[in-house]
């Protein structure tokens, strides 16, 4: 079989003409005037354009928040534990401080709420300056240990 002796398998379909006269005379199934009669007619519905652009508008997913994290004030940790303890995200979760977020232990952010009095050793915990001040001004210690990121 050679280029020239290729047929279609099926028959060309003849265009449409609206417009001439019979069935689509006059205005073709368009109606009267306006946008939608003319020729080159582009009408997007506007709830579509408008979804379809969220993606991209300022703010739209372009940050995320972390999700696994948990937060504890100075004046909770001056509540619920002893002098001299180890504060660590297992130790928070065992005194029930805390709980699980998606089955693993979260990171914990320590900030300066309140007054403490006890001496406490941090490990593994994000500490803010204020709660660094509190801890040190207490006779306790922060040790922040890097876990290199999943």
């Amino acid at each position: 079989m050679q280029l020239h002796e290729l047929k279609r398998k099926h028959k060309n379909r003849d265009k449409k003409r609206v417009g001439r006269g019979g069935k689509h005379g006059s205005y073709s199934g368009k109606g009267i005037k306006g946008q939608s009669s003319r020729a080159g007619r582009k009408m997007e519905p506007i709830v579509r354009a408008l979804i379809k652009r969220y993606p991209k508008l300022k703010g739209y997913k372009s940050f995320r928040f972390e999700t696994d994290f948990s937060v504890i004030n100075l004046d909770v940790l001056e509540k619920k534990t002893k002098d001299g303890e180890i504060i660590n995200p297992e130790n928070l979760i065992k005194k029930g401080l805390i709980s699980k977020i998606k089955g693993r232990s979260p990171k914990i952010k320590i900030l300066g709420t309140g007054k403490l009095t006890k001496k406490l050793v941090i490990e593994n915990c994000r500490v803010s300056k204020t709660a660094k001040d509190a801890i040190e001004k207490a006779g306790g210690s922060v040790k922040q240990i890097v876990v290199a990121a999943k």
